[in-house]
């Protein structure tokens, strides 16, 4: 059977999100939005929906599909999918609290661990493996696991605030999850199944989304995209430190930005235009610029992920982290530097 076993949910769920895109522009006439968010730089108006596409493609491809057996914890990521889409459309257009918002995510959270989804194990990066024995420490591990989805859900929604940005890191997250799949040592078909479908899903969003885009992933999309990645991470056997390194640039951001408020005495929770790609259009950056910068780095950050084992995933993150942090100051310093000069 070979590769035709993920052509067709790629290329099913890419025709699907192709024409519900397609479709959702032809009839955005009935769902005006006229809000301008504090982290995004689109104009009022453009479509938020884009996230409908991606997840109703993306599921329908699993279901549809003869060739995958759907466990009880992949019933649970579809069930929380659908959930994502409902209430993100609903953010999409009456925009939700926060607190209602944080509340959902938790009970996302609680959905999926309790049909299954679990952190059995983490791989000691000096050797052996961290045994978290989710039967015995069952609340540990459903916070845990609560923790590593909202903290995903959070900085994909916050990362995407320019074209393209989400979609694109989406897209390398599943291709390395994919790539791992496939390795004779660890052959996993199902997930490489799962990864092809959510791959056409996004793919065919960002033929719309990147710059000069026409459709947004809004909260529906932007959620579901970090929520997908965060649950493929533990349902193909506990990939976290391969996923933290894919999501290093929006979790270091969303950690960084938290900071900045909390100095600033402001809400962690109030959207701002303080994170690294807005630093970047202060600094005459182009938004296809950023993404393009922001994909290199990921694209090179999942090489090593792909060639390296846990200590070598490890000290990425680590270094990350520290290019990171020095990244996002020096780049504060020279904005600060040039609004000094132009007042």
């Amino acid at each position: 059977m070979g590769y035709s076993l993920y052509f067709f949910p790629f290329v099913f769920s890419f025709l699907i999100a192709t024409m519900l895109s397609a479709s959702l522009l032809l009839v955005r006439r009935f769902f005006p939005d006229d809000r301008r968010s504090g982290r995004h730089v689109h104009k009022a108006g453009k479509l938020r929906l884009g996230g409908v596409a991606v997840i109703i493609a993306f599921v329908a491809s699993l279901l549809l599909d003869e060739s995958l057996f759907i466990p009880q914890s992949l019933w649970g990521i579809i069930a929380a999918s659908v959930l994502i889409l409902i209430v993100g459309v609903w953010d999409d257009i009456r925009e939700l609290n926060w607190k209602y918002q944080l509340f959902f995510q938790f009970s996302i959270a609680v959905l999926v661990f309790i049909m299954g989804v679990r952190i059995e194990y983490v791989t000691n990066p000096f050797g052996g493996v961290f045994d978290l024995e989710p039967e015995r420490l069952f609340l540990p591990n459903l916070l845990l696991v609560a923790i590593w989805i909202m903290i995903f859900m959070n900085s994909m929604n916050w990362i995407d605030g320019i074209d393209g940005l989400s979609g694109g890191i989406t897209l390398i997250g599943a291709t390395t999850i994919f790539i791992l799949a496939l390795k004779p040592e660890v052959n996993q078909p199902p997930v490489g199944i799962i990864t092809a479908a959510l791959f056409g899903a996004v793919l065919a969003f960002l033929v719309f989304n990147f710059n000069p885009s026409r459709i947004m992933a809004g909260t529906s999309g932007s959620m579901f995209m970090g929520f997908i990645l965060a649950v493929l991470a533990i349902f193909a056997g506990a990939k976290i430190a391969t996923m933290l390194l894919i999501m290093a640039i929006p979790i270091i951001d969303a950690f960084w930005v938290i900071l900045e408020r909390i100095k600033n005495g402001k809400s962690i929770f109030e959207a701002d235009r303080n994170h690294l790609h807005h630093k970047l259009l202060e600094l005459g950056w182009s938004q296809k610029k950023i993404c393009l910068f922001f994909y290199a780095v990921t694209f090179v950050i999942s090489l090593i992920a792909l060639n390296t084992r846990a200590i070598g995933k490890f000290v990425t993150i680590l270094l990350a982290a520290a290019v990171m942090a020095s990244l996002l100051y020096v780049i504060n310093r020279k904005v600060y530097s040039v609004k000094s000069k132009s007042t």
